[in-house]
């Protein structure tokens, strides 16, 4: 036994952790008959990243005092799996607001997620806490976390229905313990959202992973594409429903729209024309899932939706007026409905996980 492998201990740890998950949600038979992964390479790191450093001179009799001392702060977190016979192209997954790396791991209901999907498809995956967030959370500003009560605000967002009232397709896990799953894996901010400082760590994660595919989630579309900005081995970007920080060239910043949404009106980003351009480098796919009107609409969450659709398909249009491949996938468009904010955690997470797949290789990055 004190013989066995590395490869092969850790063979068995798949297996006794596929029987395990099974054992947990009962519920999912289809998982029971998975093969194990072979994981060859594991492990974490810290991306990005600032020190504090104070004045002074450190006394030991004086120790919690802060003169003299550092503290590093504001980088992400990233915990990769690199797979037996991996793929060239490693895949760099970002959350939104008020997630974790979490939301990419384990579907409500005890599915699988996007990280065991395209693990299973021979990707090398990378999953990214942002800087002051999750396991990233040591931030170098002082922020107050408030416990406020807000689910039936953010049920709506995410377009699961009208709180407490789900739409009938929906395709989000639903029950008392998938709902139960769902909430637990929102988490605060330790600090406030700073998308430059989440590029620059986005920019060092790819820097370790080689050549890299991104993956963004809402408000993660926003550091993702300063990061494509920033290095050149993001080879590829694929926002699920982008929800903040469009970018345009300095001139072409489309007036605000308004909406019903909670959050106001929708506001574009100016950038130089010379970092704009490098979007055009890169292919790009955003999607965009179910129950989002095309006229403006009282329902504050399905409307909040109406105009980042909208201005997704603006941003498209200009980034292809400029040379590059860009595209908006709305998915009703090609009879798939139901599908919420959490496209990769609904209940066709495989679908969607194989059309992505489909238009990685199309793209020539799926080798």
């Amino acid at each position: 036994m004190k013989y066995m492998s590395a490869y092969m201990i850790l063979s068995v740890a798949a297996a006794f952790f596929t029987l395990f998950t099974h054992t947990a949600y009962a519920e999912n038979d289809s998982m029971i008959h998975r093969k194990p992964i072979v994981i060859t390479s594991q492990g974490s790191f810290a991306a990005g990243g600032t020190v504090i450093r104070e004045k002074g001179t450190y006394e030991e009799a004086h120790a919690l005092s802060p003169e003299g001392q550092e503290k590093h702060v504001d980088h992400g977190y990233v915990f990769y799996q690199i797979p037996a016979d991996a793929r060239k192209n490693a895949l760099l997954f970002l959350h939104g607001a008020g997630q974790s790396g979490a939301c990419w791991e384990t579907a409500p209901d005890g599915r699988e997620g996007f990280q065991t999907l395209f693990l299973r498809k021979g990707y090398k995956v990378y999953i990214m806490d942002q800087p002051r967030r999750g396991r990233a959370g040591s931030g170098g500003v002082e922020v107050k976390v408030i416990p406020a009560a807000d689910e039936a605000l953010w049920f709506d967002i995410f377009r699961f229905g009208h709180y407490p009232h789900y739409f009938e397709n929906v395709q989000i896990p639903r029950g008392e313990e998938a709902e139960n799953q769902f909430w637990r894996k929102v988490t605060p901010n330790t600090g406030s959202f700073d998308p430059k400082l989440t590029a620059a760590a986005l920019a060092d994660a790819a820097g370790r992973a080689g050549h890299t595919i991104l993956f963004t989630h809402s408000q993660g579309g926003s550091p993702g594409w300063l990061a494509a900005m920033k290095s050149e081995n993001i080879k590829a970007i694929i926002a699920l429903e982008p929800g903040v920080g469009f970018v345009f060239p300095e001139g072409e910043v489309p007036p605000p729209m308004e909406s019903s949404s909670p959050f106001g009106p929708l506001k574009g980003v100016a950038v130089s024309r010379s970092d704009f351009e490098k979007l055009t480098q890169i292919p790009i796919l955003m999607i965009f899932g179910d129950h989002i009107p095309e006229n403006p609409s009282p329902h504050g969450g399905e409307d909040n939706w109406r105009v980042r659709l909208k201005e997704a398909r603006l941003m498209v249009e200009t980034i292809n007026r400029y040379g590059g491949d860009a595209k908006v996938l709305h998915l009703p468009d090609i009879g798939i409905y139901g599908n919420t904010h959490f496209l990769f955690e609904d209940k066709n997470n495989e679908e969607i996980a194989d059309i992505i797949d489909r238009w990685i290789v199309k793209q020539g990055l799926g080798e």
